[in-house]
């Protein structure tokens, strides 16, 4: 499913940009550990994806359409238990402060999907829905 491979890609994208700095909380950590099994990262994943882990970097999205995909992915990610923690909105919030949005624009942008019927959208409605909201928002 190539909407996986993409949120697989994200997500050890996500994965360097916290590696990448100094120290990393515990409730992050466990996030992107959680995200991890709910994603099947498994350990042909970490080698094609991920190198082993060894020498990632964060690679910055090249075009707004990138960044939009890369926040809808985290998305994606935090709702696969559909349960939307605060450290999960902590993440989003530093993530998508790096990538050059607006620091309220997490908060918002889970307003305005969380009367989203996860079970009866399709995950194109739902793409559609983030990228519209951000696409407001950069305006």
């Amino acid at each position: 499913m190539e909407s996986l491979r993409a949120i697989k890609v994200s997500y050890f994208n996500l994965l360097a940009c916290f590696l990448e700095a100094e120290s990393i909380k515990s409730i992050h950590a466990k996030c992107l550990v959680k995200w991890a099994a709910q994603l099947s990262i498994s350990p042909a994943d970490m080698s094609a994806f991920g190198n082993g882990l060894i020498d990632s970097t964060f690679v910055f999205p090249k075009d707004e359409i990138e960044k939009m995909e890369s926040l809808y992915h985290l998305v994606h990610m935090i709702y696969l238990d559909r349960v939307v923690e605060d450290s999960e909105l902590e993440m989003a919030g530093i993530y998508a402060a790096r990538l050059g949005f607006k620091q309220g624009l997490v908060a918002n942008l889970f307003k305005s999907i969380a009367t989203i019927e996860f079970d009866l959208t399709s995950p194109e409605d739902v793409r559609k829905e983030v990228i519209d909201f951000l696409k407001l928002e950069k305006d």
